[in-house]
């Protein structure tokens, strides 16, 4: 996979390099995740994060992770969706930490990407509760841009939901008292969301991230 960029809202940090080999460690360095961590940190943005994940495919599975230093190992922590929880300290920075992740299949077609979602999810909100999330995604955003770009990027549509398509079942979703079923994903604009009350669905959503049309 070639340096790409997605949609404004998530970014590719970094390609990985393969031989094509079945299995393969690939080492990148931990000053990369760690300088947006801290402009997210220097904020106050308490609704939002900055998430760090290998998009799953068959040819992206991880199987293992660490950060080393010239003298420690430490353990890197993922979940099933790949998702990876990368700490922020000043010390694997200055010593020049590596992040080493090892995947199954052709490590050609992974990449890290780097996305800002939602931090709590919940089944049923409210209109502020939805402004804020909005705003704080708005300004967690102008923060990674920097200045001046923060000023040319792009405002956000509205809010999207994503649903875990391994559950098989419907989604429904009650907007004021106004019942729709949905697919894996639902996007709300922004202009919805200050018209409407309270938002609810069937099931807590599995991802809550910016959406820009």
């Amino acid at each position: 996979m070639l340096f790409e960029r997605l949609p404004l809202v998530t970014v590719i940090l970094c390609a990985f390099i393969s031989s094509h080999t079945y299995a393969e460690t690939v080492s990148l360095e931990y000053a990369g995740f760690y300088n947006p961590l801290k402009r997210v940190n220097k904020n106050n943005y308490p609704n939002v994060e900055l998430v760090f994940s290998v998009p799953q495919s068959e040819d992206c599975t991880i199987i293992s992770g660490n950060i080393t230093t010239e003298n420690e190992t430490f353990p890197l922590t993922y979940n099933q969706q790949q998702r990876i929880y990368m700490p922020f300290d000043a010390d694997l920075k200055s010593n020049r930490g590596l992040v080493n992740i090892e995947v199954a299949g052709d490590a050609s077609q992974c990449g890290i990407a780097m996305q800002v979602r939602a931090r709590a999810l919940q089944q049923d909100y409210t209109q502020q509760q939805l402004s804020l999330l909005l705003n704080d995604m708005n300004g967690l955003l102008d923060t990674l841009q920097g200045f001046p770009m923060k000023y040319f990027r792009k405002p956000l549509s509205g809010l999207s939901f994503h649903f875990d398509s391994k559950q098989n079942e419907a989604v429904m979703v009650n907007i004021d008292g106004q019942q729709q079923t949905i697919e894996n994903n639902f996007t709300l604009s922004e202009q919805k969301i200050e018209q409407l009350t309270e938002l609810s669905f069937s099931i807590q959503p599995q991802i809550v991230s910016p959406w820009v049309e």
